[in-house]
């Protein structure tokens, strides 16, 4: 049934619940032949005329347009509300709950709008877990709908990062140069430009650094051109990976600092404090001749996690890196002591970073000769990482895990660590 048919069907079955007939309906300010055009759906009734007929038959105008109450949007909106204030929280499996059966709910039938909100939020909810087989569908059966302008990108965006992390990295490219490519691209906005960001990303995933380093001076030069916030953020901080990743460690930094300067002045909290972790860890990378100052920043960013409500596995990756810092500067007692506080914060679904939390405790306990414990943590690290699917995401871990097996006296051990670490590098 058309949207006019059901409207139709809608007022036609609450005036006779009030009976009515239709000349009382229309009287005195329409004719009755143009009700019965609107309840066989022949006629579309204006917004005016569908706010005088609500009124008439005393029934709420969201119902005679969607089919349901006022009240019962209201819960909608709610739950829909609920739902992703869990997904920003880091509530992840709380989040999946809420989305599903909202999903469940029949009312959302009728709101093509709520519905397909919904449908995203549970994609996205999919994704934090690491379900991304499960976020896929969604977001290609929404890519298909009739979408707004904005949430058409968004869908893009996000799917091009499901496949990025999948290591589909042919369609997760396909994806992004779809919507940024031809003569019919949008003009420059905000979401286009974290679009293109995540793009970048997959180029830099399968290796097309010369791409990516030509791609990146053109979405600089667009940001700037747009001067919004949003929009320098996200082109500036890509920008820094690609510089990081094609040997270009200050200009990293450089590119880095100034997205953190722009996100200071105009981010929320919780962004805030993500991007100030990510930018201590390049600079750890960087510049570890800085450990100390890192690790100082890294001991406020602690308290900065716990007051801004950062979800769980964010909190646990900032242990996670001040222990990588006390090790670096042979605090092994801090370290550990914050390599557990993160590995017991990780969620179930936070494979690398447990096993990055337990190699470290493996190195710090390898390095002051208590092998057995040491060999207990690595032994842990393959078990955070063998569900995974081989992907260039944890080659480093194995091999990072390999070097400290091999450290520890395991060769047989050390062998199958790197012939893993090969494997998820494709070779």
């Amino acid at each position: 049934m058309t949207t006019s048919d059901l409207v139709g069907l809608r007022i036609k079955t609450v005036r006779r619940q009030r009976g009515l007939s239709q000349a009382q309906l229309a009287h005195p300010e329409l004719s009755d032949s143009y009700v019965s055009l609107i309840e066989s759906g022949k006629r579309t009734p204006t917004p005016a005329v569908l706010e005088l007929l609500a009124q008439k038959l005393d029934c709420s105008l969201s119902y005679l347009i969607n089919g349901v109450t006022a009240e019962q949007m209201e819960d909608i909106e709610l739950a829909l509300g609920y739902a992703r204030l869990a997904l920003e929280n880091g509530e992840v499996a709380e989040a999946r709950t809420r989305f599903r059966e909202l999903l469940a709910n029949s009312n959302l039938t009728g709101l093509p709008t709520l519905r397909q909100d919904t449908e995203y939020g549970l994609a996205l909810a999919h994704e934090a877990a690491g379900a991304l087989d499960e976020a896929i569908p969604i977001l290609l059966k929404l890519r298909d709908e009739d979408l707004s302008a904005e949430r058409r990108i968004e869908v893009a965006m996000v799917l091009c990062r499901a496949y990025r992390d999948s290591e589909r990295l042919t369609e997760a490219v396909t994806v992004g140069e779809q919507m940024l490519g031809g003569s019919a691209r949008l003009p420059w906005s905000d979401p286009l430009v974290e679009l293109a960001a995540t793009l970048l990303s997959a180029y830099m995933h399968r290796g097309d650094l010369l791409r990516a380093r030509q791609f990146s001076a053109e979405l600089l030069n667009a940001a700037d051109a747009l001067g919004t916030p949003r929009s320098i953020v996200a082109a500036n901080w890509i920008a820094s990976n690609v510089a990081y990743n094609t040997g270009h460690n200050e200009e990293a930094l450089s590119f880095a600092e100034r997205a953190m300067a722009v996100q200071l002045e105009h981010g929320h909290p919780r962004s805030v404090a993500r991007m100030r972790l990510a930018l201590l860890q390049q600079r750890l990378k960087a510049r570890p001749t800085e450990a100390a100052a890192v690790r100082d920043e890294l001991r406020a960013t602690v308290a900065e996690f716990e007051q801004t409500s950062t979800s769980t596995i964010d909190r646990a990756r900032v242990h996670v890196e001040l222990a990588y810092a006390e090790y670096m500067l042979d605090d092994l007692d801090k370290a550990v002591e914050h390599a557990k506080i993160g590995r017991d914060l990780v969620p179930e679904y936070g494979h690398v970073l447990g096993a990055e939390a337990n190699l470290l405790l493996g190195r710090a306990y390898g390095s002051v000769g208590r092998s057995a414990e040491a060999a207990g943590h690595v032994a842990s690290v393959r078990d955070w990482l063998t569900p995974l699917p081989d992907s260039r995401r944890s080659a480093s871990t194995w091999l990072a895990t390999a070097e400290t097996i091999e450290e520890l006296g395991d060769a047989e051990g050390a062998v199958e660590a790197y012939q893993r670490a090969l494997a998820c590098a494709g070779l």
